[in-house]
């Protein structure tokens, strides 16, 4: 069976002002249910992980938090960073304590705070994931493209790899124009990248040791004082340290340059929820279009009034009425302390408003 390692990080900031810092948008119900993303997430792993063979790796502003929503989860599997140092670290601290556990288990690395629609398509994917992880491949989840879309990374495929759906990954794309994104689309080479992957320990954390090392030197510090009196003294002096890099710059990319990351496409439904114009597209509308978020019981939603509108989308969180009339196309969140309300195609703008309040100061509201 898989090991999987959920990320539970970043503040989501183009989901202003629903997601603050001290509660993203992972710890969120925004799956048109009352469980978080992050629950969600953890829930879709159930056939392919045993609960003992799911961690969660989250920051110290959210770990009690995270284990408050996950009460089934072993305490020792919540692996806390005492600072961001971006996915790398992340993912491979989660590699190094599973590593002493199985030295050859394969492990699939997820964000805590995607939407995806078809579980059991999803886990297929998985599975056929593992095989190439198996055949000692970093393994990447690649996105059928199903429309040019400019916010999200490609994956440039390259030849078959066996009789079965994987390919080899060419290169990493960055997010690209849209005549680019477009040209990708018609092309048929190219799958979104996910963020999603899978592989077996041993060869990422080789993969790491070849490409990073001073990473990978200081991780392996931090696993040999794992679960000993050391651990936290260790952890202190090694993890501030640690390179702040993104696991597709500190390795994808290089492993893809020589032939190592495969991927598998996939098509089952798959939404990073970057913004509200997007949670809009993926939850339930009524017949103007318009998408209330909150609980599908509209019995137990908080209260909204909306007469001759059409396109909103509504996330009332105060516990005041939210009312409109006679608007269309915008998103309105009403929390306690702030309110935005803001056209739908600029909703991916949000996280300036959010970088104009650090600039101001108030940083209460972020």
């Amino acid at each position: 069976m898989l090991y999987g390692v959920v990320l539970a990080g970043g503040t989501g900031t183009r989901l202003w002002p629903l997601s603050r810092a001290g509660h993203p948008k992972f710890l969120h119900p925004l799956t048109g249910t009352e469980a978080s993303l992050l629950q969600a997430t953890v829930d879709r792993l159930d056939t392919l992980a045993s609960p003992d063979r799911v961690f969660v790796v989250t920051g110290v502003a959210h770990a009690a938090a995270v284990s408050r929503q996950l009460a089934s989860m072993p305490e020792e599997n919540v692996l806390v960073e005492p600072s961001p140092r971006d996915s790398c670290a992340a993912i491979a601290l989660a590699a190094a304590v599973i590593a002493r556990r199985d030295p050859e288990a394969i492990m699939g690395s997820f964000a805590s705070d995607h939407l995806i629609a078809d579980k059991a398509a999803f886990s297929a994917v998985i599975r056929e994931a593992m095989v190439g992880a198996a055949q000692g491949l970093l393994m990447t989840l690649g996105i059928t493209p199903t429309r040019p879309e400019t916010g999200y990374g490609y994956l440039q495929c390259g030849a078959a790899v066996g009789d079965g759906p994987l390919l080899k990954v060419d290169e990493f794309k960055e997010k690209p124009s849209y005549d680019v994104a477009e040209s990708y689309v018609k092309s048929g080479n190219y799958l979104w990248n996910a963020g999603m992957f899978v592989w077996r320990v041993d060869t990422f954390l080789a993969e790491l040791h070849r490409q990073q090392p001073q990473l990978a030197a200081g991780i392996s510090r931090i696993a040999q004082a794992w679960g000993t009196a050391d651990q936290e003294e260790v952890m202190g002096d090694v993890w501030p340290t640690l390179p702040k890099i993104s696991v597709d710059y500190a390795v994808m990319e290089g492993a893809a340059a020589v032939g190592r990351v495969g991927t598998v496409p996939g098509d089952f439904g798959w939404n990073d929820v970057g913004d509200f114009h997007t949670l809009g597209e993926v939850l339930t509308a009524d017949q103007a279009g318009n998408v209330v978020v909150g609980p599908e019981n509209a019995a137990e939603r908080p209260a909204v009034l909306l007469r001759e509108t059409q396109g909103l989308v509504v996330v009332p969180s105060s516990g005041r009425l939210v009312a409109a009339m006679g608007v269309r196309d915008l998103v309105i969140v009403d929390t306690p302390d702030a309110v935005l309300v803001c056209p739908r195609d600029r909703a991916q703008e949000v996280k300036q408003l959010v970088d104009h309040l650090k600039e101001l100061g108030q940083h209460g509201y972020i």
